[in-house]
């Protein structure tokens, strides 16, 4: 008898929607940093991906997917948007906003869909790691499939280091 093969949320709508992917799993028990992760799986850190839940001064939730070691730059996200500011969506609001967890959380089957950016940078790789939708997995896919699922646009929205 063979084990049935772990399926979560966002691996079902790729697999609807034709999407190919790849995953990875991970020994997680708690939310363990992006970086740490890569590290830990050997990937390449500029290619995995975190997703930021954000809320606009409107009241309207936003979703970011950046690389692990960049962070947010709130006033190009806002502006990527269309809001006057930004701030990060509160923890303990996370899981009922988005039915994930902390380190699980994914642009990828959402409870509602936000409109979603992913940093511009991703356009020129041929796949990113992105959340599978649990703690302890990792996707791999193509950021032009996963802008096609999410509905994503690409805008620079990390805090670059000024080179000056």
């Amino acid at each position: 008898m063979s084990k049935k093969e772990l399926k979560t949320n966002a691996m079902r709508i790729l697999d609807r929607a034709g999407i190919p992917y790849t995953y990875q799993t991970y020994e997680c028990d708690e939310f363990t940093d992006g970086v740490h992760v890569a590290t830990g799986l050997g990937l390449p850190v500029a290619q995995v991906y975190k997703t930021l839940v954000t809320v606009g001064k409107t009241g309207q939730h936003y979703v970011f997917v950046i690389p692990v070691a960049e962070e947010i730059d709130f006033k190009k996200a806002a502006r990527s948007v269309g809001e006057k500011s930004l701030e990060m969506l509160h923890l303990k609001d996370l899981t009922k906003v988005t039915g994930y967890v902390r380190g699980g959380c994914t642009s990828i089957g959402m409870k509602k869909q936000f409109p979603t950016v992913i940093q511009k940078d991703a356009q020129g790789l041929d796949h990113i790691y992105i959340s599978g939708g649990k703690l302890g997995m990792q996707l791999c896919l193509s950021p032009m499939d996963l802008q096609k699922v999410t509905g994503a646009s690409f805008a620079d929205v990390t805090a670059k280091e000024d080179t000056k």
